[in-house]
């Protein structure tokens, strides 16, 4: 079990690597997909995505997204109060059913808050295996203090 990360273990400029990874599979794409009413062809017709440059079906962005953000829930998910903002996103490259998707912080900024937790500014990415970024996005949590009555 991984020890939680709370408000003052935490600095601007500090990286975290996630621990887990997370492979997608065609279940992920076509559930998510299908909750989030997107219905693109890129992410349900193998016949047609054969004749683009992709040659095969596109994972959701919002899978993506939503994967790389999960990700980081191991080291923050214990001590998070409330997600804040989670925005900027950008998908530089696309994601198949079968990648495998890690995902990295870098703190950015860090300001005690006066309902006894912090705000955590967060640049977040996610790398597929073959190293390349797949995913980035500005994310703000409200986080727990490990003894929030100090």
């Amino acid at each position: 079990m991984t020890q939680a990360v709370f408000f003052e273990d935490l600095h601007p400029g500090q990286r975290i690597a996630h621990r887990r990874g997370r492979t997608v599979t065609e279940t992920d794409n076509t559930l998510f997909s299908l909750l989030s009413m997107n219905t693109s062809q890129a992410h349900f017709n193998e016949a047609a995505m054969r004749e683009t440059e992709f040659r095969t079906r596109l994972v959701a962005g919002v899978v993506t997204v939503s994967l790389v953000a999960g990700l980081a829930s191991q080291e923050f998910g214990a001590s998070v109060i409330r997600e804040v903002t989670l925005d900027r996103w950008r998908l530089p490259a696309p994601v198949f059913i079968g990648d495998t998707i890690t995902a990295f912080s870098e703190v950015r900024s860090v300001a005690a808050s006066p309902c006894g937790g912090g705000l955590l500014q967060l640049r977040q990415w996610g790398l597929n295996q073959r190293d390349e970024i797949v995913c980035e996005l500005d994310r703000t949590i409200l986080v727990a203090r490990r003894n929030p009555l100090r």
